[in-house]
């Protein structure tokens, strides 16, 4: 009896489970047909590329709902520039008094604060003893000069847990006037 991989895409998964002479007995009518295979040979590689697949489309999700407030807000800003190569985690809006519009559901996942726990405050609030006063600066004179910038700081999650953070930061701009901020966040080591 011949087993077409195609038709068995879960096979590796199957084989596992008998005991060795049955496994022999099938290992040797398999067929590995390659104009027919598909890249779904394992749960594994399934569950990885699938996976993947559902971070990209959170991805562009967060970037249609960041065009919809480009829309709204008249930004001159390209959105499509701003995430260009860019890598992260949490995006956060803010009006220029730093007060949070708008959290991803990235956000969430990496602080642990729900977005309605975070909506008109500061970002601030997720600094804290670690946090380095030269950051800080650096941070608050960035935000003056009307550039992108980016800066790693210590934040702390909701439980209290601190973490090193990458922000890239970039003024927004309507009328050729600066009128929100947007970072762009990860966690790194």
């Amino acid at each position: 009896m011949k087993y077409n991989l195609y038709k068995m895409m879960g096979l590796d998964m199957y084989l596992s489970s008998l005991d060795k002479n049955e496994c022999e007995a099938i290992s040797r009518g398999v067929i590995a047909d390659s104009r027919i295979m598909t890249p779904l040979i394992s749960w594994d590689f399934y569950s990885q590329v699938y996976k993947e697949n559902l971070l990209e489309a959170e991805r562009l999700q967060d970037i249609g709902n960041v065009k919809v407030y480009a829309n709204r807000l008249n930004w001159q800003n390209n959105i499509d520039d701003l995430f260009a190569d860019k890598t992260f985690q949490a995006i956060i809006l803010t009006d220029l008094d730093q007060r949070i519009l708008w959290v991803n559901k990235g956000f969430t996942a990496m602080t642990g604060y729900a977005k309605n726990e975070v909506l008109n405050k500061s970002p601030k609030m997720l600094q804290g003893e670690e946090t380095s006063c030269n950051a800080r600066r650096n941070i608050k004179k960035k935000l003056l000069q009307n550039k992108p910038f980016t800066e790693v700081i210590t934040n702390y999650k909701k439980d209290g847990t601190p973490y090193k953070c990458e922000v890239n930061i970039f003024p927004l701009k309507s009328n050729n006037s600066k009128t929100h901020f947007i970072a762009l966040e990860r966690q790194v080591a």
